[in-house]
């Protein structure tokens, strides 16, 4: 495996959650595959007072827990060569010519700057890193979603840090886009001819896209009480799957190429008027579980006890174009549901004659796309059950990763992660692409609010309020549990 050239890193809220859980076990893998090499380093930026051992304690700790290979300690002290901290006041310009003093050895150096921040810091960051001195042609800057909290404020700060950096410099990122599974979705639509053919509304009566959580806020109900799963799931996680979906094919993988056709989809959906979205669209808030051990979203530290903030969403969209045509694709994201998982499910239509009598009638052929909990690819086809007689039952054929490929698939933050310090923007959003997606949200939390919306509750452990259920079956649909 090739290295990347000699880089600095330096990761903004680096004391954070995501950084300890996320990135810096994600590089430390990196460096122990051999992608990363010792001509680099690693700054982690917050605003915790802490000497370097103190950091490299918490760190150490993280990866010993987080990182997805074993953890081995001759690898570790040759990895914290790479680290180090500095106390930094985001908010503070004086700060960020400390930080330059930092990084003043090497000019020349690729200098990635990841914002593991809140976004309403993205833009004052960026404001101070260009003050400083610090944004030269070898710059680039990592963005974490939620990009804004509507299209306003998303417009407002791609508009500030583009001030600074040019749209080739900046990586929006959505992890999702980094899952193995989603880069074999692109594979098996363009990399196989059968399948191309039937992906279309000819053959494909509905989609289903599902993000699942079983967790709680994890201590993060202040963010998500004013966030909300519309925005912290669907805005970004959800349409970038759809857009993969049903995107045409590209010309090639280059950036603009992938995210062209994207782009298409988003501009493509059928935008929500108020009563539609009243039809369409399913608002749910957790509450305590069933045997009281789990709490309800508003007894979460940090939540409005009178809060009405959704942590389930379920919606129908539409895609107005030739290929999508009254194909309903189905989102839906929750926390406190009864399993975790992420799962792309294509269902296509039943065949148009049976001819094998009421007692064999064939179920229709699924394509069910696992991101997690374990990636896999299964297709669902019926075939001959043995004996005399001609029974069909279902059958399925699974590509499981782990038993096909020996290699350690790259978890999404390590793909990305190189991506960035390669300089590949594919798997990255484009800000029109944002912009797009807003634009098709927005009208939903307009109506919500209009409307005076309220979530409805759905006891922890669950598969969500039962409105959801009703919301799919109307159209003679059903989530993929319940098939």
């Amino acid at each position: 495996m090739s290295t990347v050239s000699p880089f600095d890193i330096v990761i903004f809220g680096g004391t954070g959650d995501l950084a300890m859980r996320k990135l810096l076990p994600a590089l430390y893998q990196r460096f122990r595959d051999g992608a990363l090499g010792q001509e680099g380093r690693i700054l982690a930026a917050a605003l915790e007072e802490l000497d370097r051992n103190g950091f490299l304690e918490r760190a150490s700790a993280s990866c010993r827990q987080h990182a997805r290979a074993e953890f081995d300690a001759g690898t570790w002290a040759a990895f914290s060569e790479l680290l180090d901290y500095i106390q930094l006041d985001a908010t503070r310009e004086a700060d960020f010519a400390v930080l330059g003093q930092r990084l003043s050895r090497h000019p020349d150096r690729i200098r990635l700057f990841y914002l593991s921040t809140g976004p309403d810091l993205f833009s004052q960051i960026c404001s101070h890193l260009g003050s400083a001195g610090l944004v030269n042609d070898q710059a680039r800057v990592v963005l974490e979603k939620p990009l804004g909290h509507d299209l306003a404020t998303a417009t407002c700060i791609n508009e500030q840090v583009g001030e600074i950096f040019s749209e080739r410099q900046i990586y929006r990122i959505d992890h999702y886009l980094g899952k193995e599974t989603v880069q074999n979705l692109i594979a098996l639509r363009f990399g196989n001819a059968f399948l191309e053919p039937l992906w279309n509304r000819s053959n494909i009566d509905s989609v289903q896209i599902t993000l699942a959580e079983q967790v709680g806020v994890n201590g993060r109900g202040p963010f998500y009480d004013r966030t909300g799963a519309l925005r912290d799931m669907v805005q970004n996680h959800l349409l970038q799957l759809l857009c993969i979906v049903a995107m045409d094919a590209p010309t090639s993988v280059d950036a603009d190429a992938v995210r062209d056709e994207k782009l298409k989809v988003l501009r493509a959906l059928r935008p929500m008027r108020h009563e539609d979205v009243l039809n369409r669209t399913v608002r749910g808030q957790y509450r305590a579980g069933a045997s009281g051990a789990v709490p309800g979203y508003t007894e979460e530290e940090g939540v409005a006890a009178d809060s009405i903030t959704e942590t389930f969403v379920a919606l129908k969209a539409e895609i107005d174009t030739w290929r999508w045509a009254n194909v309903p694709f189905y989102l839906r994201t929750g926390k406190r549901m009864q399993e975790r998982v992420a799962e792309v499910v294509i269902n296509f239509r039943e065949v148009p004659h049976s001819i094998f009598g009421e007692n064999t009638l064939p179920a229709p052929n699924r394509l069910v796309i696992t991101l997690q909990p374990q990636e896999s690819v299964e297709l669902h086809l019926m075939a001959k059950a043995p004996g005399d007689d001609m029974r069909l039952r279902p059958v399925t054929l699974d590509l499981d990763f782990q038993r096909t490929f020996t290699r350690r698939p790259a978890d999404a933050y390590e793909r990305l992660l190189m991506d960035c310090l390669r300089g590949r923007l594919t798997l990255f959003m484009r800000r029109d692409e944002v912009d797009a997606a807003w634009r098709w949200i927005e009208p939903i939390l307009e109506a919500w609010e209009h409307h005076g919306t309220v979530p409805k509750r759905y006891t922890a452990g669950t598969w969500g309020p039962a409105a959801s259920s009703a919301l799919i079956g109307r159209a003679g649909h059903a989530w993929h549990e319940e098939i």
